[in-house]
């Protein structure tokens, strides 16, 4: 019997990580925890390191890179691939982020060069649209297997259990700004927003908007634009509070008829695949691949003008196209996203066995920048795309 594929994940303890190993095939090492951390704290990644590696030579086979890098410098990174290929291991980086997310647009350039060093020297990329594939192939010449993104609502919730909220007199459009991390433009999209409602209720159609914002912010001075933005229109609502529970944060989804993503840059959202599961349709800005991640026409993007005409545009359309929450159609849409989910999951596990097992098993000579060539492992055949809506 061959022996479970023993996996170091950076981190591993991350929902989305834990969902595409979902398999016997694969066993996780543990996060280790950094010095002084309390529990569930991975980062920074100490798993992500030359000396850590070393000492755990013979306790795994892979590494996979996750989230976490932008913790250390591209000379630290490089160090622990290099080890790691030292130690037998092959390893794999899964493209998140081309942008980051936790990062303002003049911190960019550290991240974006640690891509330059990481994604030609790694034995296997992946990433979960075909247009970050493209963006990928066109920037180094690496060609990606995509791998869609897993459903993010609680696996212990069903189809007949899902929240579907009520329907209220007006259509009800939300935008989650939570702390206000470095890739939201709270000013920018909630100025966008009420001018887009605006518009919508001067065509005609009975609609509010609800903004949501935490109460502890990493930018007091971009909340203060939001709270100053919100109390100059009687349709938009801002409502402030704590971090919500993920049953709270459900509930508080599914009463929306539309989510606007409030992004100024970024490549890929888990909130937009939350929504998905809910049957909220999405309008994402018009940056990164955001509308990628599901062919579907109430998943869309827009320009966030100030004059709101492209967002207004956008949320009549996948209003027009969605359901109407607290409805029967609203309940058959979860219930056949969830029934589809099952299936595609299934195929992200599978795809990553497949990958793991390809790169562990077929060496291959693999560039490094200095172009001296060294053995590494074989770049696995790509798996099949997601072809669903």
């Amino acid at each position: 019997m061959t022996r479970p594929l023993r996996v170091v994940a950076v981190p591993a303890s991350h929902p989305y990580v834990r969902r595409v190993t979902a398999d016997d095939a694969i066993t996780l090492s543990h996060d280790p925890r950094p010095d002084g951390a309390g529990p569930g704290v991975w980062w920074p990644p100490v798993a992500l390191d030359a000396a850590w590696i070393r000492a755990h030579a013979d306790e795994a086979d892979l590494l996979h890179v996750h989230f976490g890098t932008e913790s250390f410098d591209v000379e630290h990174l490089v160090a622990a691939v290099d080890a790691a290929h030292d130690a037998g291991w092959a390893v794999v980086q899964t493209v998140h982020d081309l942008d980051h997310p936790q990062l303002a647009d003049d911190e960019q350039a550290p991240y974006r060069a640690q891509l330059d060093a990481l994604l030609p020297r790694v034995d296997a990329v992946l990433t979960l649209t075909a247009g970050a594939a493209a963006e990928i192939a066109r920037r180094w010449g690496v060609e990606a297997t995509v791998v869609p993104h897993p459903r993010l609502l609680d696996p212990r919730t069903t189809a007949a259990t899902a929240p579907i909220g009520l329907a209220g007199d007006q259509r009800l459009i939300g935008l989650h700004l939570k702390d206000l991390r470095p890739g939201v433009d709270g000013p920018g999209a909630t100025a966008a927003l009420i001018a887009a409602v605006e518009r919508l209720r001067s065509g005609g159609l009975a609609v509010a908007a609800e903004v949501r914002l935490h109460r502890s912010v990493r930018d007091d001075a971009a909340r203060d634009d939001v709270r100053r933005l919100c109390a100059t229109s009687e349709a938009v609502s801002l409502v402030e509070h704590d971090r919500l529970d993920d049953t709270a944060l459900a509930a508080g989804l599914a009463r929306l008829d539309a989510c606007v993503l409030p992004y100024r840059h970024g490549t890929h959202s888990g909130w937009l695949e939350l929504c998905w599961d809910l049957g909220v349709p999405v309008v994402a800005p018009d940056t990164g691949h955001y509308a990628d991640q599901h062919d579907d026409p109430t998943v869309t993007s827009a320009r966030f003008d100030d004059d709101g005409a492209a967002l207004a545009e956008a949320l009549e359309r996948v209003l027009r196209e969605g359901a109407r929450p607290g409805t029967t159609h609203r309940r058959d849409i979860i219930t056949a996203r969830l029934a589809d989910r099952a299936r595609v999951d299934a195929g992200v596990v599978g795809s990553h066995v497949a990958v793991y097992r390809a790169v562990l098993a077929h060496p291959r000579i693999r560039p490094t920048p200095s172009g001296h060539p060294i053995e590494s492992a074989a770049s696995p055949a790509r798996p099949a795309e997601r072809t669903t809506a």
